[in-house]
């Protein structure tokens, strides 16, 4: 069989990979009934559906390796999962075969604020570590949309960002070490507790590969100190293009805003619907400015970035001064911007959610241009976006059972990346590639960098048996191509 062929539930391997599937994990950790295995068709990215042969939920590092072994024996591919939140379809079972599920390894393992770190496994909700360190005067920084639903071995997969990000660094910058089943069943830790340890960053290199060189069985974070205080200011503009010139402004100025958040009116519309913030509701855009630090220059900073707002025809509708977290506004308006993907049910009964990046100086090039992909395919585009970072998040809004509107929206989405691409960004900020973007990793980079990333992936995954078809291309994704891609150090 190879790695890439699903299992028939007939067949007599079938029977006998799922007795000794429940011989490792038991039977309640095991699903293989196909009502019970649809939930796990897709992510987060559901334009693409593939139903995994079944699902087994390990809870501990013995399990993971010994279910990689038995992979191994039976020639069956298999996926790490998380949450499912993924919206690059990441944890897709493209061959079918095994899912490894790892949300009931759930267990933070320690806390040590002291040497600031703490060591959790992969199905740890993000936002349970937030609230294991209320009090300590820590938190863990990396904070995105999903967080109260995506796990930190999901993040550590994709490289996860969030709107705090824009000053403390995306989830590479946080993760020290990881524990890692390697798809040859062995298990290494790289990287470890103490900073800067000698020898390859190797640890960067796992964060971000979306499960292609093993499973992540543990993860060494960093904790951040809590900022003393804070401002959050939500600016209003007439339109959008005003919005993201702000932008600009603000960090042309000197300013590195803990966060720095747009939203466009018909986001607006579905938050303020969802949650009466006092979002209004007739802007062209809003932005959500947050600074923090030291309590004494925070005064400054909120009003030169009020000044910046005016400069630009915005004004500053609400500025929240806070000491904590917890403040009640505080929690309202970052809960409705974080909430915001949930909200855009109530525009559409299906989204797709992209994730490119431009340079934040050609944001308002970018926005025109997302606007004239939504006229051109006669589709709606709603945006919620990550300003600061120049990472935009366009949500494309249809209905799956309209194959014709499907397509529409997967040419837009390939339209806007690509545009991504042309004017020197990428088409991922935090998503990943998953199944989703592997066809433009030739625009993206030339065939030797390309051929330098498959190389390492082979090294470590030699049978592509671990998150077959993702990331990189393969297959019907040939490596060249007609137009020369970005070299990987553009």
């Amino acid at each position: 069989m190879s790695a890439t062929a699903a299992v028939s539930a007939t067949t007599p391997l079938a029977s006998r990979l799922l007795a000794e599937l429940t011989a490792i994990v038991g039977a309640g950790n095991v699903l293989h009934q196909r009502d019970e295995l649809l939930v796990y068709e897709c992510d987060g990215y559901v334009v693409n559906k593939k139903v995994p042969d079944v699902v087994v939920f390990p809870t501990c590092t013995e399990h993971v390796v010994e279910l990689v072994k038995l992979c191994n024996r039976h020639d069956v591919p298999y996926v790490p999962r998380g949450a499912g939140t993924s919206l690059s379809g990441g944890t897709l079972a493209v061959g079918g075969g095994v899912m490894i599920c790892l949300t009931r390894m759930k267990r933070i393992l320690e806390i040590n604020t002291r040497d600031r770190y703490a060591i959790v496994e992969p199905g740890v909700v993000n936002v349970w570590l937030t609230r294991a360190l209320a009090g300590t005067g820590f938190h863990y920084a990396p904070d995105p949309s999903s967080q109260t639903a995506c796990t930190i071995g999901g993040n550590t997969a994709t490289n996860s960002g969030g709107p705090h990000t824009l000053k403390y660094g995306v989830t590479v910058n946080h993760v020290k070490g990881v524990e890692l089943v390697l798809p040859d069943a062995s298990v290494v830790t790289i990287g470890g507790i103490t900073d800067d340890p000698p020898g390859y960053d190797l640890t960067g290199l796992v964060v971000g590969s979306e499960g292609t060189f093993g499973v992540v069985t543990k993860v060494i974070v960093d904790l951040t100190r809590d900022p003393e205080a804070g401002r959050t200011l939500l600016a209003v503009f007439d339109t959008v293009e005003a919005a993201t010139e702000t932008v600009s402004g603000i960090i042309a100025a000197g300013i590195v805003p803990a966060a720095l958040e747009m939203l466009d009116n018909l986001m607006i519309q579905a938050v303020e619907q969802a949650f009466g913030f006092g979002f209004p509701t007739a802007a062209g855009a809003i932005l959500i400015i947050e600074v923090d630090g030291i309590d004494a220059g925070l005064d400054r900073e909120a009003q030169l970035i009020s000044e910046i707002v005016q400069s630009r025809g915005g004004r500053v509708q609400k500025s929240i001064t806070w000491r904590t977290r917890k403040e009640p506004e505080y929690v309202a308006i970052w809960k409705s911007r974080k909430s915001a993907f949930g909200a855009v049910g109530r525009l559409s009964p299906t989204f797709c959610t992209q994730d490119g990046v431009v340079p934040r100086t050609l944001l308002p090039h970018i926005m025109r241009f997302i606007e004239g992909v939504a006229r051109r395919y006669d589709i709606r585009i709603a945006n919620v976006f990550h300003a600061g970072d120049g990472n935009i998040h366009p949500i494309l809004l249809f209905d799956e059972r309209d194959g014709e509107q499907v397509q529409r929206v997967l040419h837009a989405s390939r339209e806007i990346l690509e545009e991504c691409i042309r004017v020197g960004g990428s088409v991922t900020g935090e998503h990943g590639i998953g199944v989703e973007k592997m066809a433009l990793m030739p625009r993206l980079f030339a065939p030797e960098d390309l051929a330098a990333m498959i190389a390492i992936r082979n090294a470590l995954n030699p049978e592509g048996r671990c998150s077959p078809s993702k990331l990189l291309p393969s297959g019907g994704h040939c490596i060249e191509r007609k137009s020369p891609g970005r070299r990987a150090s553009a």
